[in-house]
């Protein structure tokens, strides 16, 4: 049986750190994992640039509650359900990814959690794990399920070179460039097409 693992931002839902940059004119926080491959110093980038303005969680879940999923997004999903399990893994959070986990006919998904303090003001971020991505999908892997991976970002490319089958989707050229044996694609009907060609290879 396959499980396909999904990352979030950039392939189902615009990127949230972007969005927040756009409503709070601040444009440094539009640097995303297309960029920067170093998570943890991403988001400490991120937080230090928080506590300069006097930016707290409260603000940033007021603009993704005005985030909708890409559009085909809501549709790719409902259609990949019928054909394999779908687990969504971001390093998002947990305060972010709630509302827009409605929005996508609530799938699973392993992400990780914000520390917040009394005040509303973030302090710090906990991983679930160090390169959790790809010790996800390699723990699929070790009860029987074989496994479909797809992402657009640097912090992707782990669990796409683990899984059975990997795509990049709407990726960097860069990034693109850079690991010319993984398929990439921009539509959602491609990527479905694919999937769905790895799953009946298997079934034969």
């Amino acid at each position: 049986m396959y499980i396909t693992c999904l990352d979030l931002e950039g392939v189902l839902v615009p990127e949230i750190w972007i969005a927040f940059a756009e409503e709070s004119g601040i444009p440094e926080l539009k640097r995303t994992t297309r960029d920067e491959p170093d998570y943890a110093k991403l988001m400490n980038w991120r937080i230090g640039i928080l506590k300069e303005h006097g930016l707290g969680l409260k603000e940033i879940q007021d603009v993704i509650s005005r985030i909708d999923p890409l559009p085909g997004a809501k549709e790719f999903m409902d259609e990949l359900r019928l054909t394999t399990q779908v687990v969504i893994l971001s390093d998002t959070f947990t305060q972010f990814a709630q509302p827009l986990m409605k929005k996508l006919g609530m799938p699973s998904i392993f992400c990780n959690e914000l520390i917040v303090g009394d005040d509303g003001m973030i302090t710090g971020f906990k991983m679930r794990q160090d390169n959790g991505k790809f010790h996800a999908v390699k723990a699929l892997q070790s009860i029987g399920f074989k496994t479909i991976a797809s992402g657009d970002s640097y912090n992707d490319l782990a669990m796409i070179h683990q899984a059975e089958k990997g795509f990049l989707f709407r990726s960097t050229d860069k990034i693109i460039a850079d690991n010319p044996d993984v398929p990439a694609f921009t539509e959602y009907s491609e990527l479905l097409g694919a999937i769905k060609k790895a799953v009946a290879e298997n079934n034969r």
